[in-house]
């Protein structure tokens, strides 16, 4: 009597997933792995921040709304009303006051962020595109 060796649930899918080839044609295939950050404990959350692309949602919130701030007010003068301008400036405003509220981020100094007044809306609103 011949002995099957044993084979795990695992590796049975993935034989079996092999000789049906779902594995073909995956990108990288035949090129060996990219091992160079192996020594580092976070490796694989700064390879998967790098294949993310865009990080600006990781910034602290205080970051953020500056960011936001500065867009606004570069976008301003494409505004098609004054109404509208004002309801996007007083959005932002709201977005300021709130997180004026809450906790400090651990760790980091107060950022404040300033709210956008009416002489700067209407300042940047003039300007030219």
């Amino acid at each position: 009597m011949t002995q099957q060796p044993f084979e795990s649930l695992q590796d049975r899918l993935i034989r079996e997933a092999m000789e049906r080839g779902e594995f073909d044609d995956l990108p990288g295939a035949g090129r060996p792995l990219d091992l160079s950050d192996a020594g580092d404990p976070d490796w694989w959350v700064k390879r998967k921040l790098r294949e993310a692309g865009d990080t600006s949602a990781l910034a602290p919130a205080e970051i953020q709304l500056r960011r936001q701030r500065a867009q606004l007010l570069a976008e301003l003068p494409g505004h098609p009303s004054d109404a509208a301008a004002d309801a996007a400036v007083a959005a932002f405003n709201a977005l300021v006051k709130a997180q004026r509220l809450r906790p400090a981020t651990p760790g980091l100094p107060p950022l404040p962020v300033a709210t956008i007044g009416a002489d700067e809306a209407r300042a940047a609103r003039r300007r030219p595109r």
